[in-house]
């Protein structure tokens, strides 16, 4: 199924299940059965998401060691270090969008939910050690990795086998680089396959939530998801204007080609769902393997520029909410903190919500706060999960375009590139 086709029918599949599930949610009064239906939905989420992590270890593993392997490895590092170095600067610029927004538009000032009367919901906070975070990057098993689904893991085993097959000085071990090559197109054939499943996964996701929480939760929080897509907004055309600088026109023609991972980044609100289409598409674009290979795994672990943002704007919305005011030091310390925090935050439950609950205690502002923005979530992570897959994927072509490793062939087998340069 090509690219449009999937585009229009995930479309199709998210105005369904408003529908469906406004219909359900306005036709059952019973909360269990309400519960029960949207269970139901759910199950098709389930099993597409599924399919997803069952592709995305071995694809991560064979284009990453293919990418780094048939490189030198002095490239390899060069790369890695301009991808690090776009990763911290598009964190801070991140937070620090948060932090403006949130000071100026206020959307927590005028609430008067007693949230610190509430109990805090139950959040995973240990999961952002640093030692336990830095320790868990590294895997004790390769084959454990994989069969836990450690893309993190999966990465730093596949760089340290890349760069020995770099670094090796005898002949170049052709049968195993001609697999690990075959290895990754073929599971992105398996992704072409998965991906014909996704408007029922985007139908599903929409339904259930719709059919538990109905619309008004959207209407409640109007000015709190309102204030934040405005700042979501400023930061894509931040994103824009800084890739525009290193690329010119293609940036239109890389939006262009990306609208299919980006649709589904924002109906699922799973990065993981959008991955594997997104280096189909970046590779589509002509980003040769083994920079996207390389650094796009990479920009999943550290490069979430709509989640990051989302932990400095949630955290000063509970702070306006509890009417605690916090000086400016007090919130660059606090940018400083979550800088820090939120590079741990790939694959971890409610990676976004885990950091702000982990930061609250730090500056005594209520954990119960999280409570307030618990009921909408799945509609700010819509946004948050665009955003991250669009910020990898400008980092991963500035990155390709500094090193002068994008295709001006692939102008000839891209409709998007060949339109633009017309």
């Amino acid at each position: 199924m090509k690219t449009n086709k999937i585009t229009l029918w995930v479309l199709i599949a998210l105005v369904l299940g408003i529908a469906v599930g406004y219909g359900c949610h306005t036709s059952i009064t019973d909360p269990k059965q309400l519960k029960d239906v949207a269970g139901y939905f759910s199950i098709l989420t389930d099993v597409f998401m599924r399919l997803i992590k069952m592709i995305i270890a071995p694809l991560v593993m064979s284009t990453l060691v293919h990418g780094i392997g048939s490189s030198d490895s002095r490239s390899v590092g060069r790369v890695g270090l301009k991808a690090m170095c776009w990763f911290m600067g598009a964190s801070l610029v991140s937070l620090f969008l948060g932090l403006i927004f949130a000071n100026s538009l206020q959307p927590g000032v005028g609430y008067t939910l007693p949230v610190a009367d509430a109990a805090a919901p139950a959040l995973k906070t240990s999961a952002l050690n640093l030692k336990d975070f830095i320790t868990h990057m590294f895997p004790t098993s390769f084959f454990d990795a994989m069969a836990k689904n450690e893309v993190l893991q999966v990465v730093v085993f596949s760089v340290f086998f890349g760069f020995a097959i770099a670094s090796y000085k005898g002949p170049k071990p052709d049968i195993l680089m001609k697999g690990l090559e075959q290895l990754a197109n073929i599971m992105l054939r398996v992704t072409n396959i998965v991906m014909m499943f996704a408007p029922v996964g985007v139908f599903g996701a929409v339904a259930a939530t719709i059919t538990a929480d109905g619309l008004g939760v959207l209407s409640m929080y109007a000015k709190f998801m309102g204030s934040f897509y405005l700042a979501l907004a400023c930061l894509w055309m931040l994103m824009i204007a800084a890739a525009y600088g290193f690329v010119g026109k293609k940036i239109f023609a890389l939006l262009k080609t990306i609208r299919m991972p980006l649709m589904l980044g924002f109906a699922t609100a799973s990065s993981e769902a959008a991955y594997p289409t997104l280096l189909e598409q970046l590779e589509r674009f002509g980003i040769k393997e083994r920079v996207s290979g390389f650094v796009l795994p990479l920009g999943y672990s550290f490069n979430l520029d709509g989640s990051i943002m989302y932990t400095s704007f949630a955290a000063l919305f509970i702070s306006q909410v509890a009417n605690i005011n916090l000086t400016l030091g007090q919130q660059i310390t606090m940018l400083l903190i979550l800088l820090i925090t939120s590079k741990g935050i790939a694959g971890v439950p409610r990676a976004s919500l885990v950091v702000v609950a982990a930061v609250l205690p730090m500056f005594n502002l209520p954990e119960a706060g999280i409570l307030l923005i618990l009921g909408i979530d799945h509609f700010l992570d819509m946004g948050r999960t665009a955003t991250n897959v669009l910020g990898n994927a400008i980092a991963t072509t500035v990155v390709a375009a500094s090193e002068g490793d994008i295709d001006a062939e692939a102008a000839h087998a891209n409709p998007a590139l060949a339109e633009d340069q017309a």
